[in-house]
This record gives C-alpha cells, structure tokens and sequence, in this order.
C-alpha cells in the first residue's frame, strides 16, 4: 500500500512492505507531462514509495559495525555479494591496533561472503574507487553520505545509514521515495582561476545546506558540456552539502567518452519533466569563492577574505583528490616553495591516482615545494588520521565539510575552496587569488547562520521537565553530535559505548544529564552532514520520547527511525516552546501540547509506529 502521508517533506521509516510499488505504469499514460531522471529510473512519480535492488551498494570502513547489525537481524549470508563493493578507506593505514583489527575483521567478512568488489587500505577513497564500477542507468547506495558522487556517471546515487545497509544485505532490496527534483542549468564556461568548487561553493551559498533537502538535483545546459569527468563528480560530491539525496549528469559525449565509446544508453528527464525548484547559472559571470567557518553554506567572494592568515592547506578528499585536481596545484606550486611553518598536505583519491601523478611528475614537484604527500584516505577530513591541525590553527581544505572540530581539532577554523586556491595560499601563508586578473567581488547572497553553534558548559539547557532547549541551533551537524574522529573506535552497534560522547562537540552537559522520556527541540537542519548514525542509536538507547525539530536532514530521520527514535518535523511547535514551558506528546492523536497549545504532526503509518514501537528496525526485520 502507498504511504498515505509523507512526514516532514522528507521521507519516512525504513520498512519492508510485501510487495512492490509501482504506480509509475498506470499513470504515465493518463499524464501527458514529461517524467524527470529520479521519476523514469525508478520508475515512479515524485513522491511514491518504490522497492528496487540497488546495483551496487557501498559499504566502507563501517563494514564490521553494519556486519555486527546483520547478525542481529538474522543475517547469515549476504543475498547477492555480486552487488556489494567493500572499500577500506577512512583510517587507512590503521593508526591503532583496534582500528586493524577491525580492518581484518572486514577482510574476513569479505572473503567469507564472497565479495569480489573488495579494495584493501591504500587503493583509494570509496567513491573515487566508485568511478571504476559505476554506469549508466545504475542504482546505487552506500553507507556514506558522499555516494551521491556517483551521479556524474548517469546514476542514481544515494547514502543510506549503516543499519538500511545492514537490511539490505540480509534482503536484498530497499525503498526509495521517488524525490521531488531541481533542474540547475549551467550556461556558458568558467572563467580563468574559476573551477568547479567555486560552481558547487556558489550554489550552496545561494540556496542553502538544506536548499535541495531530500531532492534530486539534475544538471542541464549547455555549460554542463563544458565540465569534464572530474568536475562533474565535485558538483554531484557537494549535492549532499545542499541536502540533496543525488545529483545527476545527462549521458552525453562527455561521458561517452570517459568510457571509450561513440555514445552510452542512460537515463534523462523529458524536455517537459516538471520541477519543484529550477536554477540557471552563467559560468562566465562567477568568480572563486571560499565557504567560511563553520558551515558549508557561509560563503564569500575570495576577494572579501584575501590576506587571511591560514596555517595549513589540504588538498584531496573525494571531491578534489582527481589527477586534475592535483594538475592544478602542481602548475601553482612548479619551482616555489611554500612558505615556511606552513602545513600543506596532499593526499591522492586513489592509488592509480597517485601512480599517475608520479609519472606525470607532480609528486617530484609536491615534495619539491615542501609539502606532505600521503597515501590514499579520507583520514585528514574527518580528523581519523594524520594531518589534525593545531590549537588556533586556520586551515584551507579541498574538502566537502568545515563544521566545527571537523578535521579533529574544535579549537581550529576550517576554510573551503579549490586545488588552486589551497596551493596558492601555501606559498604567501594567506588566502590568494588565482586569478591573473584580480577584481573585487562581492558575493550577492547570505545564508543566515546559526545563533548558537556550541553551548557553553555553564549554560544548562536542560528544564527541570526534562525538555532540552536548542531552539536556537540550526545546522546542528552529526559532526558535533558524535565527533568524526570517534566513528571507527567506537563501533554503532554498541549503543552503550556511544552515550557518553553524545553531542559532546555541542553541549558537553548533555551526556552527563540526558534521561529516559527527555524531550529534545532544535531548530532547522537537525542532523546536517555525515551519515554517521551513532547519534540516533545513542539518542534512542538513552530513551528520549522525542525530538522536535524545525526541518532536519534526509539521512538523519532515516536513521532515527531505523533506531525507533521518534522525530517529529513541526516548526512552529519549537517556535512557541519557551523553556520551562509544559510539553506533552499525545502520540495517538499525533498532537504536541506546548504550554497548553496544541500543535499537530504527522499520523504515522502502521509500519512505522510498528518499528517505534519494536525500537527499531533491526527488532522489527528479526521479528518478522
């Protein structure tokens, strides 16, 4: 049965129905309006629930926690390993013995299951490894917030939590909710000193991290033409920074030719598909701009921050670790030294990367120019590696994230922007334009940023009810909810262990105090950023009634859900509450009584008030 209702705008619990959905057939021909990519690959109009066999599904360092959730559902083998690609990634090499251990543990279940798609410590980040599997008219998943990459191959690609993921290899399948769509069409060619971040920085600073929330985001235009296989995956990487569950590139002559062919058979929305949201940008009017702490979409001209001292660059991650990424800074960095007390890292996005770049001689000129090189990994963005910056430190980075403590050090601001401008800022110190022609520009949007982005410790949040006020929080990011330098020691599969570090980035007082039956508000976005899920099984294992929220990310309700964690999207609610107010949840008449103001959500679904009420899907799927 169709879901009556759809929570929040965003989607609803991961659960299996006993049969398929498909009401894609019986209407497309009482429609006359055009169908959009996420409609016709899935095979259903906007906002329908699907069932499909992903193609592929991703799984990485997390693979022993999901491994430990699939023995708790019941799983024995995997239900088609042919789908599963395995990749060892985000502490690679291992920095403690239980990191390696767990590292073995993965090559263990990779062998036992028989996963061919298994890339060891050291070949590369998982989606540039993605580049060498994915195709045309695919379905991909993974438990990481960045599968979305994939979209530059024609694909469907979406981050899923550790648990869906868990489900799927017991089940071999998953649900979609057909998503709302954005067209963006790109006109004309960058400038000189202008690249693809800068596209990717511009739109998120024009929309919002949660102005694509939950859509499928499809790149159209003639400028689309212009931008190679490399920038196309640093647009579609950085949809996930916009809210998006995917971004999505035409199957054309510039991915015919990345395969070696006269032209590819793909997927693409009809000329009349209908759109929730449309953008057009002219690449020849754009400039570099730099995403500022602490949030992605605090955005500003290069020109309003040249001369801001920086002590340390990155250049890498999966979303500009390509060989032309590394061109870029190689052609800035030729025959100079950076400057001195300078830290610049590179990291390649995969080994064949690295093995080129040695022979195209950018190694020699790195090293030459006094940077680090190091192997393949994700460890420097999400601080699990080497490379974590100082006390004090500001750092400019190639990455998708700057949230606060993001590279492993709360006490350090972290700036975004391309290979060029990193490079560049190393030899002077400060952030430089690599622009031949220099201009001042000033960019013509504002995100409004959050109020409060960390508590102080003597600021007790907490009512003597049991009602947490964070009302005046948006963007409230998994990274400061459960720190990313934690996520491989401290396994989600052990909620027990995950408590005392809960929110610990935010509001140090909230582990020591958070009871059973607490009720939580916060403000827009909640649960930005990672897919990283020990925040809800940690929220849910402590017994919270419910959080309320303004608006929160696509991955994070999914994931709080799947724990039997209720959230409840209802803004005005968390307007009207004052703290000390009485609140009251009224479950069956779905109504939260806020100092005697009634304000109603969403009925749940039996289905969903079925995996609530068995806290969590890995109890409902065992029972079943």
């Amino acid at each position: 049965m169709l879901l009556s209702r759809f929570l929040g705008k965003i989607g609803v619990a991961f659960f299996y129905f006993n049969h398929k959905i498909n009401i894609f057939e019986e209407n497309k021909n009482k429609n006359k309006m055009g169908y959009t990519f996420a409609e016709k690959i899935l095979g259903a109009e906007a906002g329908s629930i699907v069932f499909k066999k992903p193609d592929i599904v991703l799984t990485h360092d997390n693979t022993s926690s999901i491994y430990n959730t699939f023995k708790k559902m019941g799983g024995m083998k995997f239900a088609d390993p042919s789908r599963h690609l395995i990749v060892l990634d985000h502490n690679a090499p291992p920095t403690t013995a239980a990191l390696a251990s767990q590292y073995q543990k993965i090559r263990d279940i990779a062998r036992e299951q028989g996963v061919e798609k298994f890339y060891d410590a050291g070949k590369g980040i998982c989606h540039q490894i993605m580049s060498y599997h994915a195709k045309p008219r695919m379905i991909i998943v993974g438990s990481d917030s960045h599968t979305c990459t994939a979209g530059a191959f024609n694909a469907l690609a979406a981050g899923i939590d550790r648990t869906e993921a868990a489900g799927i290899w017991k089940r071999g399948e998953t649900w979609f909710r057909v998503p709302e769509s954005m067209k963006i069409t790109l006109n004309g060619k960058l400038p000189e000193g202008v690249y693809a971040k800068d596209i990717s920085l511009w739109i998120i600073g024009m929309i919002g991290s949660a102005g694509a929330n939950y859509m499928s985001i499809e790149y159209h235009g003639e400028g689309v033409k212009n931008l190679d296989i490399s920038e196309r995956m640093t647009l579609a990487n950085l949809a996930s920074e916009m809210g998006a569950k995917n971004a999505v590139f035409p199957p054309d002559e510039v991915l015919a030719n990345f395969y070696n062919q006269d032209e590819v058979q793909g997927v693409w929305a009809d000329k009349d598909a209908k759109y929730a949201k449309e953008i057009e940008i002219n690449l020849d009017e754009l400039f570099p701009v730099i995403a500022a702490p602490h949030n992605v979409d605090n955005v500003k001209s290069l020109s309003d921050l040249k001369g801001t001292k920086i002590d340390q660059g990155f250049i890498g991650t999966c979303t500009n670790g390509r060989i032309e990424d590394l061109r870029q800074a190689a052609k800035v960095l030729k025959g100079k030294q950076i400057k001195q007390g300078f830290q610049l890292l590179i990291t390649p996005a995969s080994q064949k990367i690295y093995l080129q770049a040695i022979k195209e001689g950018l190694i020699e000129i790195f090293i030459n120019a006094g940077a680090n090189v190091l192997s393949a990994s994700c460890g420097p963005c999400l601080g699990t590696g080497q490379g974590i910056p100082a006390d004090g430190y500001n750092i400019i980075s190639t990455s998708n994230r700057n949230f606060l403590g993001r590279m492993g050090n709360k006490n350090s601001s972290v700036y975004l922007a391309s290979p060029a401008v990193v490079a560049l800022t190393a030899l002077s110190g400060e952030i430089s334009d690599p622009r031949k022609k220099q201009t001042l520009n000033s960019y013509p949007y504002t995100v409004q940023q959050s109020k409060t982005v960390t508590i102080d410790p003597n600021d007790n949040r907490r009512a003597d009810n049991g009602v947490w006020n964070y009302t005046d929080a948006d963007n409230l990011n998994t990274d400061q909810m459960f720190a990313g330098n934690l996520t491989y020691k401290v396994m989600s599969s052990n909620p027990k262990e995950i408590v005392p570090y809960l929110f610990e980035g935010f509001d140090i007082n909230f582990s020591k105090n958070a009871q059973k039956d607490d009720i939580i508000f916060a403000g827009q976005n909640f649960g930005s950023g990672s897919s990283r899920e020990h925040p809800s099984v940690g929220l849910a294992h402590i017994g919270i009634q419910a959080v309320i929220v303004k608006s929160v990310n696509r991955i994070f309700y999914r994931s709080a859900i799947n724990q039997g964690l209720l959230l409840i999207v209802q803004a005005q609610a968390v307007e009207a509450y004052k703290p000390g107010d009485e609140v009251k949840i009224d479950f069956n008449n779905h109504t939260i009584i806020v100092n005697g103001k009634h304000f109603i959500f969403g009925e749940l679904p039996e289905k969903l008030k079925a995996v609530i009420e068995q806290k969590g899907l890995v109890n409902w799927i065992k029972n079943q």
